[in-house]
């Protein structure tokens, strides 16, 4: 069941992953970079464009997908 689940997170992952890389390369992507560069100089605040969002947890998720399908308890 472990395995199972380890797959379905790292594919989850991989669609985010994917989603935020089409995302950043297509216009809207580019449009929210430069958006949230102008705010972020404007007020000082730090802002993060949705397309990092997603590849960054798109990213966690695959990993923690891999821990789950690769972890072999120790024998005892």
């Amino acid at each position: 069941m472990k395995r199972v689940l380890g797959l379905l997170l790292a594919l989850v992952g991989g669609i985010l992953i994917f989603q935020g890389l089409a995302r950043r390369d297509s216009l809207v992507g580019g449009a929210a970079e430069i958006g949230t560069e102008l705010a972020n100089k404007v007020d000082g605040k730090t802002r993060v464009p949705q397309h990092y969002i997603y590849i960054s947890g798109g990213a966690i998720l695959v990993l923690a997908g891999a821990g789950l399908v690769l972890y072999r308890p120790s024998p005892s």
